[in-house]
């Protein structure tokens, strides 16, 4: 296996779709491979050392970055990666998608890292947690997954009605059940948003640890991203090293991220904590977003003139 750090330095952010599909061909052509699942998936490997990651994206999502996320780390660090790519948020539910991870796993093709982590978000978390099974003993890092979307278990969630007509019920259905084999699997997410709070409670097992990211609500990643935390997040998870202390430390950058704190504001001043809402504010005007908290303040005056007027 090839360990030297691939030169993935370039932008696909501005490809036309066929002509970013026919470049990740060449990629894995030139590194490792790439193969299309049926008319919706694909997926890529970056062969490139002993660490694996495997992502999964929908292709919306990689193409508003330069690249897919885990070529950065194939660049950086020398990881190997495998990208899978869904046209939409499928869930990864289809059965080319299945086979790929039974011929992965019968041919032992996870057995040749010394460590393989499992990523992704939203719907792409459900599948890290979900195909995670093929790979006995690797890891996941899983962003607001879904448990399932099957109604018979998740009927309360009403946001995907349209894809509870896909099949939760067969081979890698329930991603609770398939992080069993896991040498650990952290779910992130925000404990105040009730529909992915309610599912990360069904991730109950002895190897899972549920990591709180309040008030990020559905943009957990974007604002991971704007934190500049994703990436020691990920590196944390794959060498087994994230913990809550680790994470704590990390998630205290969210004090000087604009459009955390904005939220984490709004919130609790319409919730009438005005207390608390003073406190984030007097701490937002000492911050780099200073002009926005100071408008706060004026509005604030305003509204408060009449009352104290009378």
């Amino acid at each position: 296996m090839p360990l030297a750090t691939p030169d993935l330095d370039f932008d696909l952010g501005d490809l036309p779709v066929a002509e970013w599909y026919a470049r990740l061909e060449e990629i894995g052509e030139e590194h490792g491979h790439f193969h299309r699942l049926g008319s919706d998936h694909a997926t890529l490997l970056i062969d490139a050392g002993k660490s694996l990651l495997v992502t999964f994206e929908t292709v919306e999502a990689a193409r508003r970055g330069p690249t897919p996320r885990g070529f950065d780390f194939a660049a950086r660090l020398g990881w190997s990666v495998m990208c899978l790519l869904s046209e939409g948020d499928t869930w990864f539910r289809d059965p080319a998608v299945y086979g790929t991870f039974d011929r992965l796993s019968d041919d032992g093709f996870f057995e040749d890292f010394d460590q393989v982590l499992f990523l992704g978000s939203g719907s792409c978390g459900y599948a890290a947690a979900a195909y995670s099974v093929a790979a006995p003993g690797a890891r996941v890092l899983a962003l607001r997954p879904q448990a399932t979307l099957d109604p018979a278990m998740t009927g309360w969630d009403r946001r995907f009605l349209r894809d509870r007509r896909r099949d939760f019920t067969s081979r890698y259905g329930y991603a609770p059940e398939m992080v069993d084999a896991a040498d650990h699997a952290w779910i992130v997410h925000d404990p105040v948003y009730a529909p992915d709070a309610m599912h990360a409670a069904l991730f109950r097992r002895p190897n899972v640890t549920a990591l709180r990211a309040p008030h990020t609500g559905a943009r957990i990643e974007p604002l991971f991203d704007l934190m500049e935390i994703f990436a020691p997040l990920t590196e944390a998870a794959m060498c087994g090293r994230l913990d809550r202390s680790e994470f704590a430390r990390l998630w205290r950058a969210r004090r000087d991220t604009a459009p955390w704190l904005r939220a984490f504001y709004k919130r609790v001043e319409s919730s009438g904590r005005t207390a608390l809402a003073d406190r984030i504010r007097r701490y937002g005007l000492a911050s780099r977003d200073g002009a926005w908290f100071r408008d706060r303040l004026e509005d604030t005056g305003r509204r408060a003139t009449p009352a104290a007027a009378e």
